[in-house]
C-alpha cells in the first residue's frame, strides 16, 4: 500500500480547505487586472488617468469589471487544470476577455454613445488584460506543477481497469509528476500487478468502494476495456455516494459511438460520465440569471418581507429567520434560511422530524407562511450569495441524506449542482413532506431528471409554472 508523507498530506487537506477562499482571491485579483488593464490602456491612449476619462469610457470600464466578476467562472479559469494544456488555458482566458469586452462594446451602444468609444482604447485594453490574465496564471500554474512535482497538493486516485490503456495512463502520471496525481490503488480482472508495488491491487470489484473511501480518494478513472464496459453500470451503483471525480477513458476506436463530454487529459481522450448539463456557456447564463433575478426579487419584495418580519416577531417569540446547514454544490454545507414558522423547541440530537399535517410545533401564522412558500422567500438571499440556484433539487436535511444514501441509487448525485428553491420535482407534485421511501424516490427520479436534462429554457418554464400554480400545494404543512 501506497503511504504518503505526513506534510504532502496536511498540505493538500489544507489547499483544499482554502480552495473556496483562495478561488474569490484570484476572481478578484482577475477583476483587478482587468480594472488595471483599462486605466494602463487609458494612460497609453489618452495621457490620462481612469478619474478624468470620458463618461463612456468610465462607464464601459467599470461595467466589464463588474461583468468579467460574473462572466470568467464560466469559462473555467478557476476550476482545476492540472493534466491540462496551458495552451487551452489561454484559449479559455483570451475567449473570457473577449466576451466581456464585446459586451462592454454593445453596452456603449445601448447608452448611445458608441460613437464616442475609442476603439483603440478598447484594443489595447483587450491586449493588456489578455497579457495580464495569461502571466498571473502562468505564475500559479508553474508554483502548483513545483509543488505537485516535490509530492504537495497531489490528489489520490483509484484506477478500475489495469489493462494497456490503464497502465499507460499510471505511466504518464508518474513521467508527469507536476500534475499531481497519485495513483493509490488499482483494479484488474485479471490480476495485473501496479507499476509501483507500494499501491494497493483490489483482488475485488467490490473492494474498490471501500478503497475509495479508505484512501480519501479524489478521482476514479475507468480505463476498462469495452468488453467489460457491461461493469460500468456495477460501478455507477457502487460509487452512487461517492462525492469524487470520475474520468472515463475509452477505446479511442470506439469514440465515434460516444455521447458524453469528451476532453483531452493527459494526452489521451477522456469522458467525464457525471459531468453537469449546466455548464459552460449556458451554465453563465443560469449563473448570471440567478444572481439579477434574486436580486430583482429581493428588491421587488422588499416590503412584504418586512412585514412577514414583524408579523412572525409580533405573534411568536423567537428569531424570524431559521437556519439549518444543507449540502450545497458537491457536498459543500451551507446555511439555508427559512422565515421561522415554528414554535421554539429542542430536536433530539441528530434527529430532524419533517412537519405533517396539524403539527403542533407549527404557528398559526407559520401555517399560513408554509402553505404558500411564503417563509422560503429569504432563499434568496442564499442565491445572492452564491449557494443555491433559483432553480434545482431542493436541499433535504442532513440527516435525510444519511437516511436516503443508501436507500435510494444516485441520491447523492442530486449534490452535483446546485440546490433550487424550487425545481422539477416541485412543479411535478412532489412538494412538501416525503414520509414514505416510495415518494422520496419519486421525488429523486425528477430531481436527476432535471440534472440531466437541464436547459435554460427548462429553467424559465419551471419558474413560470411555481408563479402560477406551485407556490401552494395539500402536502405543503
Amino acid at each position: 500500500m501506497h503511504i504518503y508523507p505526513t506534510m504532502a498530506a496536511r498540505m493538500h487537506d489544507l489547499i483544499e480547505r482554502n480552495s473556496p477562499r483562495l478561488e474569490y482571491l484570484v476572481r478578484a485579483s482577475d477583476v483587478l487586472a482587468v480594472y488595471a488593464a483599462g486605466s494602463v490602456a487609458a494612460l497609453l491612449c489618452f495621457s490620462t488617468t481612469v478619474g478624468q476619462l470620458p463618461p463612456v469610457h468610465a462607464a464601459v470600464l467599470y461595467f466589464c469589471c463588474a461583468l468579467a466578476a460574473a462572466v470568467f467562472p464560466r469559462f473555467d479559469l478557476y476550476s482545476s487544470w492540472r493534466g491540462r494544456s496551458l495552451l487551452l488555458m489561454s484559449g479559455h482566458a483570451a475567449l473570457a476577455v473577449l466576451v466581456v469586452l464585446t459586451t462592454g462594446v454593445v453596452f456603449g451602444f445601448l447608452i448611445r454613445q458608441l460613437g464616442d468609444l475609442s476603439r483603440i482604447w478598447v484594443a489595447v485594453w483587450y491586449l493588456l488584460s489578455l497579457t495580464a490574465l495569461v502571466l498571473s496564471r502562468s505564475l500559479l500554474y508553474s508554483t502548483l506543477s513545483s509543488l505537485r512535482a516535490h509530492g504537495l497538493n497531489n490528489k489520490r486516485v483509484v484506477i478500475v481497469g489495469y489493462g494497456s490503456t490503464g497502465r499507460e495512463l499510471h505511466k504518464r502520471a508518474l513521467e508527469q509528476q507536476w500534475t499531481g496525481y497519485n495513483v493509490v490503488a488499482t483494479y484488474d480482472s485479471e490480476g495485473g500487478v501496479p507499476i509501483d508495488e507500494r499501491i494497493e491491487a483490489l483482488a475485488s470489484f467490490h473492494d474498490i468502494h471501500e478503497a475509495v473511501a479508505r484512501h480519501q480518494v479524489h478521482e476514479v478513472w475507468i480505463t476498462l476495456p469495452l468488453a467489460e464496459s457491461a461493469k460500468l453500470q456495477e460501478l455507477q451503483y457502487l460509487l452512487r455516494n461517492e462525492l469524487v471525480d470520475i474520468r472515463w477513458v475509452p477505446d479511442v476506436a470506439a469514440m465515434t459511438i460516444l455521447s458524453h463530454r469528451t476532453v483531452e487529459f493527459l494526452g489521451m481522450p477522456v469522458v467525464e460520465l457525471n459531468h453537469p448539463a449546466n455548464t459552460g456557456m449556458l451554465g453563465m447564463a443560469k449563473e448570471l440569471f440567478d444572481r439579477l433575478f434574486a436580486a430583482g426579487v429581493l428588491l421587488a419584495i422588499s416590503p412584504l418581507l418586512v412585514g412577514i418580519a414583524l408579523a412572525i416577531k409580533l405573534t411568536s417569540p423567537g428569531p424570524v429567520f431559521f437556519s439549518q446547514p444543507r449540502l450545497g454544490l458537491n457536498g459543500r454545507r451551507f446555511k439555508v434560511l427559512k422565515f421561522r414558522s415554528m414554535k421554539i423547541h429542542q430536536e433530539a440530537a441528530g434527529r430532524i422530524t419533517q412537519a405533517t399535517k396539524d403539527d403542533p410545533r407549527i404557528t398559526p401564522l407559520g401555517r399560513f407562511l408554509r402553505r404558500t412558500s411564503l417563509d422560503e422567500l429569504p432563499q434568496f438571499f442564499n442565491v445572492l450569495a452564491g449557494d443555491m440556484s433559483v432553480v434545482g433539487p431542493r436541499p433535504h436535511a442532513l440527516v435525510h441524506n444519511d437516511l436516503y444514501k443508501d436507500k435510494l441509487a444516485m441520491y447523492m448525485q442530486r449534490h452535483r449542482v446546485k440546490p433550487g428553491i424550487t425545481g422539477w420535482a416541485q412543479i411535478n407534485g412532489y412538494r412538501g413532506e416525503t414520509d414514505t421511501e416510495e415518494k422520496m424516490a419519486r421525488r429523486i427520479e425528477f430531481d436527476l431528471y432535471y440534472i440531466q436534462h437541464w436547459s435554460f429554457w427548462m429553467d424559465l418554464k419551471i419558474i413560470l409554472w411555481t408563479a402560477f400554480k406551485g407556490w401552494t400545494g395539500n402536502n405543503a404543512y
